[in-house]
């Protein structure tokens, strides 16, 4: 298996732990150097904290980790394009390449800037995008049924 789709992996489960809490299922991995950092998924709900989406939780455990405010060497691997606050963010942390699996049409920050981003980072789409939608789309369906 290769490294990008370990790490989706890892951050799959991340979502998969967030959908068991009740929490929208968005998981998000953070690595340096081939290396994992940090990982996190979204704890909304828990915290009642509407920005505790699993980019920023992830972000903070990074550079808390890394001793650093930038994160330049560093992959980010979400299963959900990142909204604008996230992306915001993600540009200010100055992460070298962003991985996300599902994009999300509605909220996604490609609707409103990809510009949002540190120009150098690079952007992936797609990797494991069935996956990580087919999670969303149950949570929502099972919540629209309550």
């Amino acid at each position: 298996m290769k490294q990008n789709e370990i790490f989706m992996n890892m951050a799959l489960q991340e979502a998969r732990d967030a959908y068991d809490e009740g929490e929208i299922p968005v998981g998000a991995v953070l690595t340096c150097n081939g290396h994992l950092v940090a990982k996190a998924h979204n704890q909304t709900e828990r915290l009642t904290d509407i920005t505790a989406h699993a980019e920023m939780l992830v972000l903070t455990a990074g550079m808390d980790a890394m001793h650093s405010k930038f994160l330049s060497d560093c992959n980010l691997y979400v299963t959900l394009e990142p909204c604008i606050m996230c992306a915001g963010a993600i540009g200010l942390a100055r992460i070298k390449q962003l991985h996300f699996a599902a994009f999300d049409e509605k909220r996604g920050y490609r609707k409103y800037s990809e510009h949002v981003l540190h120009p150098k980072t690079e952007v992936m789409s797609g990797l494991m995008e069935l996956d990580s939608s087919k999670l969303l789309k149950k949570f929502f369906r099972e919540r629209r049924s309550l």
